[in-house]
């Protein structure tokens, strides 16, 4: 959208990271139903602008599951009505840990845990 953007029309590196998170978190929660807390982003890369008028598609895979925590992969395309064509524009992993109410890190319960994949 219009407002997500620089005065150039790419949109904003913190909007694509606010997205990244988003989608690292439901990632998350088809592992396990639990209460899950952004904890770190690494590896993000910016491969090409989002414009205005992209359409954004994101897709979580889990790539490591720990005794409290999830690292995901999350990788961000966007298609170009423009151009007609789909194109990589950004990449990056997540690190989630699983919390109690109290704010602390608890383990993952393996009966809620279901097998990693692409989602």
């Amino acid at each position: 959208m219009p407002g997500h953007t620089n005065p150039q029309g790419s949109v904003f590196g913190g909007v694509l990271l606010s997205l990244i998170d988003q989608a690292a978190w439901v990632e998350a929660l088809r592992q396990s139903n639990r209460r899950w807390v952004t904890v770190a982003f690494e590896k993000v890369e910016f491969h090409d602008p989002v414009c205005v008028g992209d359409i954004l598609s994101l897709f979580g895979e889990t790539l490591k599951i720990g005794r409290t925590s999830l690292r995901v992969h999350v990788r961000v395309e966007a298609f170009r009505p423009s151009t007609g064509k789909q194109i990589s524009v950004t990449s990056g992993e997540v690190v989630l840990v699983s919390i109690t109410d109290s704010g602390k890190p608890t383990p993952i319960d393996d009966a809620a845990t279901t097998t990693t994949g692409k989602h």
